[in-house]
């Protein structure tokens, strides 16, 4: 059996020696638990209720009124409704009081389910099978969809523990009208059908995959709020509005546009309103734009729109403050910096062995061969002038 933390329906496909993370599980969200090593007051008895996680990220609280002793990673079978439904165990102990308080679930709450057992082999056996079932079931449901003529995408399938229900995830642009698509999929798939309407970055967190830079989908590995993200973000970091580069795989704008905002938007704030024109005597001088690492701004006359002069950014607070007085400098290119080139030494050859190619060429050495080819000839030689003298 397979990891059943995994995303895929199917377990990440690890052998029987278990998950290779420390926390029995390779879940994507999980929590780190701080308060693993730290023991409770005398006393004191464990915080009855436990985070259990289904498939993908969907993750609820359930009371372990049984004092059942449970850790993270165990299969378990809770309450549900209608018939009971197979969880992970993703968080036990006093952090999950913590989560709860964060998500705003109350602890004496009425609507929180109670765990019936740990899972045994034909629990885990028909778990599976319901499993093996969903991409099938999500295929099937979308033809449906589609013979109805429904303006909408079922995008996963999650069946319940016992077979006994099914939650079908599915995106739409407005109100959809499935009550005729909910009575097909019952006499088709014999089992309770629940609908869920989520979001296409919901749909992309569930789904996973590789985003542009080469790494897993941030919202399928840890972001857990979705923020909006507007075309203001990219244009205070300087970035052309292609959606194509801009957009990630649910189709709206990257969630990463709003890791460095903040950033930016300090860094803006020691630069001057771009609207405002620098007033010289050789005329007006509009800007153009900006390098905020580098503290560089770029300006360009009235009259010459294709000569763009570099200023410093204190350079340009100075004419700003000139202006304001009711002083103009004569030149903008008076306030430029001039660089200066520092010409880099040549290779000095001070081996002599300046052929990169010098170690290519076969050295012919006096080996044992020719000394032995010399050796013969000298011995033919004089055999040969022996003969001649006798």
């Amino acid at each position: 059996m397979g990891c059943s933390g995994c995303s895929s329906a199917r377990g990440c496909g690890t052998s029987a020696k278990g998950c290779k993370s420390k926390t029995g599980s390779c879940n994507k969200l999980n929590v780190f638990d701080w308060l693993n090593d730290i023991e409770l007051p005398h006393g004191q008895k464990m915080f009855d209720c436990v985070e259990i996680r289904f498939k993908n990220s969907r993750k609820e609280y359930f009371r372990n009124g049984e004092e059942l002793t449970l850790n993270v990673g165990d299969v378990v079978a809770v309450e549900s409704s209608p018939g009971h439904d197979i969880g992970t165990v993703s968080l036990t102990g006093e952090l999950v009081k913590k989560q709860m308080l964060k998500h705003k679930v109350a602890f004496d709450s009425e609507e929180i389910k109670k765990i019936y057992r740990q899972a045994k082999k034909t629990d885990i056996d028909k778990w599976m099978e319901a499993q093996k079932l969903e991409v099938d079931t999500m295929y099937k449901a979308r033809t449906l969809a589609i013979k109805l003529g429904l303006q909408m995408k079922i995008s996963d399938v999650e069946y319940q523990g016992d077979r006994s229900k099914a939650i079908f995830y599915y995106t739409a642009e407005g109100r959809v009208d499935f009550r005729e698509l909910i009575k097909m999929m019952a006499g088709e798939f014999k089992i309770r059908i629940e609908m869920k309407q989520i979001g296409v970055r919901q749909e992309a967190s569930r789904l996973g995959g590789i985003g542009s830079c080469g790494r897993e989908l941030c919202c399928s590995t840890w972001l857990t709020d979705f923020r909006s993200v507007s075309t203001s973000a990219a244009r205070y970091q300087q970035l052309s509005l292609n959606p194509e580069k801009l957009a990630g795989q649910c189709g709206k704008l990257k969630c990463c546009l709003n890791y460095e905002l903040d950033t930016y938007v300090d860094a803006l704030k020691g630069f001057p309103n771009t609207n405002l024109k620098l007033k010289t005597k050789k005329g007006n001088a509009f800007y153009r734009k900006m390098d905020i690492f580098k503290n560089v701004m770029w300006y360009s006359y009235q009259d010459e729109p294709l000569k763009f002069i570099e200023l410093k950014l204190n350079r340009v607070n100075e004419i700003i403050e000139m202006n304001k007085k009711d002083e103009t400098p004569s030149d903008l290119m008076d306030f430029v910096e001039i660089k200066e080139v520092v010409k880099e030494p040549d290779y000095a050859n001070v081996v002599g062995q300046d052929s990169l190619t010098r170690f290519d060429k076969p050295k012919h050495k006096k080996g044992k061969h020719q000394k032995r080819k010399k050796h013969h000839k000298q011995r033919n030689k004089n055999k040969n002038q022996q003969q001649k003298n006798g």
